[in-house]
């Protein structure tokens, strides 16, 4: 697929400043007279520390918007430049269920000092999440076992407990929040934005949605493709990606991340795996299977099981240059019995800190999100089935995806919204960013919604780890600095 495509020459240098346009009034529809009140809000921002804060109501239900709001929380980074600002780019991290506040505070990082001399960075936290109106299923003690439990169950008992660890997590969020439940789906999430859009006085919306974040971004695009601004969606989730197609299309991505992995580590001194790429695979799935009857031990005195092994090297794939060093190091301590750093691993993914308590309501709000949007109807018998077959995809991680489906299959929610196009006829060019060896949302789907999308415009950086904007690649930088900060639209493709 990349060999057809042309490479593109790459500039350095900060882009000019160019102003986004302002669209017509015919470009801004009058709101329905039940959500004009929310419309009608006006961010009032606060001092947060080193940044400034501020709370915004939006309908529970949008059918009915009258009867209920909800609270979102929202932080912004003023811009660098207030005298040339081109004002407010709003960021999504993705998840779904990762907090937009956290990610928007560390801007600094993840975002390029033309973007930030330029853009007011606002992040919030999405319905159901962190310090918006939220849900929460377990206890700290209950996401322990959540983690813990054998996600690739061998016997009748397993296979109980893993089924039971579901349905206890279900009657949690049933009982802390049943009617905020089924209004936790993407297309209410979408609609949101386009409050605090107006509630930051901005016309358009612009927008940098990563992983998730591309989804939710693709479908506020479908819902007010008139009122998009400049959008960049990194690692994308195409919204016509079926259930059984995000399950398989994340295993092909992270079998292909560890492959990546391994052919990296063989040919560095003291790596615990190898020779040559199928024996390094065995010998993980033999850890895997070991830890499975025998956990390890580790630091903490919590016990390393196959389930947090798993989580932990899934985690470290998410990035090539701070995930395989740790994963190098977790193989070789676990391979001489110390679990240490895989549990270490897994503790990241989770949000877990080291006294017990967990960092944010992500393990309850990925799930609720998710099963609301995909619900799930798969069998503990066709999860069986479907072991088999994954396994010849994936012999480390084929088992543990083909169970994980059965996750949402009590879902009180029967009916979700995907998969279905994204197609935003009318808005101006949105940017898709889309890495060759991206572990948690395959290349081929950033191909995908971007061709999909009217006017969408792909950039594909060959390279590995999740995400591909900040990730250390000049010409994935400056073409998305030149389009953000300069409104100048990259060539389709651009090929970094």
């Amino acid at each position: 697929m990349v060999a057809g495509l042309l490479l593109v020459g790459c500039t350095s240098g900060e882009p000019a400043v160019v102003a986004s346009p302002v669209p017509s009034p015919t470009a801004t529809p009058t709101e329905p007279s039940a959500l004009r009140p929310f419309y009608e809000q006006r961010a009032e921002w606060k001092e947060c520390g080193d940044f400034e804060c501020a709370t915004l109501e939006v309908p529970l239900d949008y059918n009915e918007p009258g009867a209920a709001s909800i609270d979102l929380a929202l932080l912004k980074r003023p811009a660098d430049n207030a005298d040339e600002t081109l004002g407010s780019l709003f960021v999504n991290p993705g998840g779904p269920g990762v907090s937009g506040i956290g990610y928007a505070k560390l801007a600094d990082v993840l975002f390029t000092q033309p973007v930030l001399d330029h853009y007011d960075i606002v992040g919030w936290d999405p319905r159901g999440v962190g310090l918006s109106t939220s849900i929460s299923c377990m206890t700290d003690e209950e996401t322990d076992v959540y983690y813990e439990t054998d996600g690739t169950p061998d016997t009748p008992a397993e296979v109980r407990d893993l089924v039971q660890v579901n349905e206890r997590f279900t009657k949690g969020c049933v009982s802390d929040n049943s009617a905020l439940i089924p209004q936790l789906g993407t297309f209410s999430s979408a609609k949101d934005i386009d409050i605090l859009r107006s509630a930051v006085d901005e016309p358009r919306l612009n927008y940098f949605g990563a992983s998730y974040g591309t989804e939710l971004g693709a479908i506020y695009a479908e819902l007010f493709p008139q009122r998009v601004g400049r959008m960049v969606l990194d690692a994308a989730l195409d919204p016509a990606v079926s259930t059984e197609e995000l399950s398989r299309g994340q295993l092909r991505g992270f079998q292909g991340a560890t492959e990546a992995f391994i052919e990296d580590c063989v040919v560095r001194e003291g790596c615990a795996v190898g020779p040559t790429l199928g024996e390094a695979e065995d010998q993980i799935a033999g850890l895997l299977r070991e830890l499975d009857s025998v956990p390890l031990s580790t630091n903490s005195g919590r016990p390393l099981t196959e389930s947090l092994a798993t989580v932990g090297m899934i985690s470290a794939m998410y990035s090539e240059s701070a995930g395989w060093p740790s994963l190098r190091l977790g193989l070789s301590q676990a391979f001489d019995g110390d679990g240490t750093v895989l549990l270490a691993l897994a503790d990241a993914y989770a949000e877990r800190n080291t006294n017990g308590t967990y960092a944010s309501n992500v393990n309850s709000a990925f799930p609720v999100i998710s099963c609301t949007d995909r619900p799930g109807t798969t069998s503990v018998a066709e999860a069986r089935r479907l072991a088999k077959k994954y396994e010849q995809i994936s012999p480390i991680f084929g088992s543990t995806f083909a169970w994980g489906t059965v996750s949402c299959r009590n879902w009180p929610v029967k009916k979700g919204d995907f998969p279905t196009d994204a197609v935003a006829k009318g808005a101006d060019p949105i940017v898709v960013i889309g890495t060759t060896r991206d572990p948690a949302t395959p290349y081929d789907w950033s191909v995908s919604l971007a061709k999909s999308l009217q006017n969408g415009v792909l950039i594909s950086r060959d390279g590995d780890g999740h995400t591909g904007y900040n990730a250390g690649n000049t010409c994935v930088d400056d073409a998305v600095d030149a389009y953000l900060v300069g409104g100048q639209v990259p060539d389709d493709p651009t090929i970094c």
